[in-house]
């Protein structure tokens, strides 16, 4: 050190101890510990199955210390990434033009109950609060952004562009990349009726996966109509009121087999040579076939003509192909939906969404148009896992003060505050042994030590250790930057 190894320094080196020094025998070992609180422990990293409450010898209930069944914590090495994560999902969303929004996780439950026998109400977290009104944790989002939009009326020119990203909750089978409670980004466009909104909201999927480092040989984006399913039933007659409970079975087509998708849609009442041409138009891939079955003056095809058009012009027509199964499962859509998968089919649906012309009326108000979509934060994170694509988020920090000696613990505080209201960040250490500062300086990437020695002090000066290269001077205390 120079002069650096300043006589405080030494001092500190040679004869510094910790303030609460251990006793020669600590109280808390492991061997300490009860073995059934060692097991307790050991659950809580495993994060598996909840295992069941232990009685310690006292008979107080010990708190199980895993998160509940589908949940989860998030500690600081979990945080950093899904704050990252977050960070990808608003900057898209800022060059997209869209402003961002936030809805209570508690809605009432009347905004998320339909009849038109979707899975999603079957997994509701659903409760009556201490006022009796009947609650939800939402399972999804476009419907609290519905509510938003009537709420906000005629204050709001159209069109609206916005974004949320929020938690929702559905009571259902976990698997990979599905758990019940997930974060969502939502973008939604309210008051633009042409197909034009949902190749804005296209793009911004692929700026995401672009942005993230996954290409178009990685996944895809699905695209069909569910004006398609209406032609297709308007060409044998079937009723109308009929088309929303069709839509739900035949979004299941993937999960069940061919002949259950045909069992449960004949139980609708429709007759088997529709159901048999229900099944044959949605196996399509090709939408030129398409247009030789329904024709080319069908909304659904001019639509997807107009769609495909547009991606060309956008730069993305490599990452979207047709695939007429695609209905999406809620009750709501009208139009155009889209759902992005990987190409090795290992993972469910990364996100998913549509048009949804009709959805304000169901809650008694004048329809809006309207598209938008959802993209959780799980399944992108098993794909990003898979492919080696997260990126090194390692806890790092600016600077750690370190007063050499108990007096100096004040002007070191000083310095740390001073540091700080200069945008740095600054961990100011205190009772610690130097050789255990350096430990910790390099366990949280701290770019310099900043060492608050007394001699140096009574000069005004600090002195200052740049980690990476082992380089160390005085400073000025002012005119430390």
């Amino acid at each position: 050190m120079a002069a650096s190894a300043s006589a405080s320094l030494r001092h500190h080196l040679l004869h510094r101890r910790p303030r609460f020094p251990l006793s020669p025998n600590p109280t808390f070992r492991a061997s300490s510990f009860p073995r059934r609180h060692c097991r307790l422990f050991a659950s809580a990293v495993d994060n598996g199955d909840a295992p069941s409450p232990v009685e310690p010898s006292d008979g107080a209930s010990v708190v199980d210390v895993n998160p509940p069944r589908g949940t989860r914590d998030f500690p600081p090495e979990e945080m950093r990434l899904r704050t990252w994560l977050f960070d990808q999902f608003r900057e898209v969303s800022r060059v997209m033009a869209f402003e961002e929004v936030d809805f209570p996780v508690l809605e009432s439950e009347a905004l998320f109950i339909r009849k038109a026998g979707e899975e999603i109400t079957q997994q509701l977290y659903n409760f009556e609060d201490k006022g009796g009104r009947r609650v939800v944790l939402r399972p999804e989002i476009t419907p609290s952004l519905a509510r938003l939009v009537i709420k906000q009326g005629k204050s709001v020119s159209l069109p609206l562009k916005w974004f949320t990203i929020g938690q929702c909750w559905r009571y259902e089978r976990m698997t990979r990349g599905r758990r019940r409670e997930h974060y969502q980004w939502n973008m939604d466009i309210f008051g633009m009726p042409k197909v034009r909104a949902e190749s804005e909201l296209l793009q911004a999927i692929v700026l995401l996966f672009e942005r993230l480092g996954i290409t178009f040989s990685d996944v895809g984006i699905r695209v069909s109509s569910r004006k398609v399913l209406q032609a297709v039933l308007n060409m044998y007659s079937i009723p109308e009121h009929l088309f929303t409970e069709v839509c739900v079975i035949v979004d299941k087509l993937g999960k069940l087999t061919r002949e259950e998708i045909e069992k449960e849609l004949i139980s609708t009442g429709l007759p088997a040579k529709a159901v048999q041409g229900i099944i044959e138009v949605l196996s399509l891939k090709s939408l030129p076939k398409l247009e030789e079955v329904l024709g080319s003056d069908v909304e659904a095809v001019a639509d997807l003509k107009k769609l495909f058009s547009f991606a060309e012009q956008y730069g993305y027509a490599d990452w979207i192909c047709f695939d007429a199964s695609v209905v999406r499962g809620l009750a709501y859509y009208t139009g155009i939906v889209f759902e992005a998968f990987d190409r090795k089919g290992q993972l469910r649906a990364i996100c998913g969404g549509g048009r949804y012309d009709k959805l304000l009326s169901t809650f008694g108000s004048e329809d809006i148009p309207a598209c938008g979509f959802g993209f959780g934060d799980a399944v992108i994170v098993e794909l990003l896992k898979e492919k080696g694509l997260l990126p090194d988020l390692s806890r790092q920090i600016d600077d750690i003060v370190f007063p050499l000696d108990e007096e100096l613990e004040g002007p070191a505080s000083a310095v740390a505050s001073s540091l700080r209201k200069k945008g740095r960040s600054a961990d100011l250490v205190e009772d610690k042994r130097l050789k255990w500062v350096f430990k910790h300086a390099e366990r949280i990437n701290a770019s310099r030590l900043i060492l608050v020695g007394k001699s140096e002090w009574e000069r005004g000066m600090v002195r200052v250790k740049i980690l990476s290269t082992r380089e160390e001077f005085e400073v000025k205390a002012s005119e430390l930057q």
